[in-house]
């Protein structure tokens, strides 16, 4: 955590969050750091669909078409909480950590979109485990894809 927050500082960027599947641990993280402030905007936690139309104005058809967990929805998250807070750049995190599946998507999918005003890229990832142990994994595999997206 201390090189994503040096990378962000160095290029004097501000980052903004929408987390669903993390609930707010990824927010922890970025925060544990002291200074973090200079850095870290803002995070929304959208666990349901209903935060996820509210907070970050995905529309009920969209959700529908796309689900709350798919490549497409996370890029939209990411693009729509780094319009609403003004940063530099955001991340958003989906997925299903169980204990069962939903919207027929198995445990342990995972993704992950960055969004910067240059576009949106995505990964998805697989964990396994319990869902505490996928909650981390998920919140390491976004920082890890933060770094090399920030220090590209």
């Amino acid at each position: 955590m201390h090189k994503v927050h040096e990378a962000l500082t160095a290029r004097g960027w501000k980052i903004s969050l929408a987390e669903s599947c993390t609930g707010g641990l990824l927010a922890h993280a970025l925060t544990l750091i002291p200074g973090s402030r200079g850095c870290f905007d803002s995070s929304v936690v959208c666990y349901s669909p209903n935060a996820k139309q509210r907070l970050l104005g995905l529309s009920e058809s969209f959700i529908e078409d796309n689900g709350t967990v798919s490549e497409e929805t996370t890029k939209v998250m990411a693009r729509a909480v780094r319009e609403k807070s003004g940063t530099d750049i955001s991340l958003a995190v989906t997925g299903v950590l169980g204990p069962e599946s939903i919207e027929d998507k198995e445990v342990g999918l995972v993704y992950v979109a960055i969004s910067t005003k240059e576009g949106t890229s995505s990964r998805q990832f697989t964990f396994g485990g319990g869902r505490d142990e996928a909650k981390h994994a998920a919140v390491n595999a976004a920082l890890q894809f933060l770094l090399e997206t920030v220090c590209a």
